[in-house]
């Protein structure tokens, strides 16, 4: 058995009612979403994006869909030139998360039933998103992760995919799998190694300690820092600055995916060693996580309309 990732049920609002793209014949219509909210800037040139999951903040089979289908509709709609979109920005509506990562009930299932490959297909779907976003979807785009809250495991993974980092001070990173005898499996260990080193990549993973955006900013994993509830206006002052450099900017960050590569395979190898070891995880590390799950869908509160 293999985890479902189900059909999306559009949602009539913003890009959906206006983008003169046609619906897809699967019945999708371009940028209109369930747990998605979507809003082309003209004036910037920029596609804002904002999740927001219906239940806890976390990369749901759901929400993973939709985000496979955003980018398909973004590389279509830049192919058709009916939107210029050259700044991509992902934020979240729910007030002090930004991501809390990997579907931790969906895991404790299917660690529970010995479904591996369940396991591997939900790990290989994140994996092929984070990694077509490195690429910048492979136009002319610079990605840029707005943090207004907490990014923990696969959510503070998903960051490392950006060209840029812009965190409101306040927000918290962390990879807390190895509380409950695992570790992240969705692209920390390349992207860490390759921006940090392997020593110190190692090191920030095992922890599972939680960093403030200043930390990571001294690391040069956050590039941006604003005040509490001032990161929208930030990545728009970021955006007026570095428009005139756009081109040079997405050389730059061309020739650093070039010097630096990371293919696909490797991604989807150390997500088939994360499966492994989350079936070895034991009772008690079981519990653990749902421990997790509880707290911090305590913690998490709403999405913001």
């Amino acid at each position: 058995m293999t985890a479902e990732f189900p059909s999306v049920v559009p949602a009539d609002r913003h890009l959906a009612r206006h983008h003169p793209l046609l619906s897809r014949p699967d019945g999708h219509r371009p940028f209109a979403y369930a747990e998605l909210d979507v809003a082309f800037d003209s004036a910037l040139d920029t596609l804002w994006t904002f999740m927001r999951a219906r239940e806890r903040p976390s990369f749901n089979p759901r929400l993973l869909t939709e985000f496979g289908l955003w980018q398909q509709d973004i590389v279509e709609a830049m192919r058709s030139e009916d939107m210029p979109i050259r700044y991509l920005v992902l934020g979240s509506r729910h007030p002090g998360v930004f991501s809390l990562g990997g579907d931790l009930d969906l895991f404790a299932a299917k660690i529970r039933s010995g479904d591996r490959a369940a396991l591997v297909d939900y790990g290989r779907a994140c994996v092929r998103i984070l990694h077509r976003n490195m690429m910048s979807l492979e136009r002319p785009i610079i990605t840029i992760g707005l943090v207004q809250g907490d990014a923990l495991g696969g959510g503070f993974e998903a960051l490392l995919s950006f060209n840029v980092v812009i965190a409101e001070r306040g927000a918290r990173f962390g990879l807390p799998e190895t509380a409950f005898g695992l570790f992240p499996g969705m692209g920390a260990h390349c992207f860490l190694s390759r921006r940090l080193g392997a020593a110190r990549a190692e090191q920030m993973i095992l922890s599972g300690r939680m960093y403030s955006a200043d930390e990571l900013y001294d690391l040069g994993i956050v590039h941006g820092l604003a005040a509490p509830g001032e990161g929208r206006a930030e990545v728009e002052a970021y955006i007026r600055l570095n428009r005139r450099r756009h081109s040079g900017h997405c050389a730059i960050y061309e020739a650093s995916r070039s010097v630096n590569p990371l293919p696909l395979a490797e991604l989807e190898a150390v997500v088939d060693l994360w499966a492994d070891a989350a079936l070895r995880l034991s009772d008690t590390d079981l519990k653990l996580m749902q421990r997790l799950v509880r707290a911090q869908t305590r913690l998490s509160g709403p999405a913001a309309g």
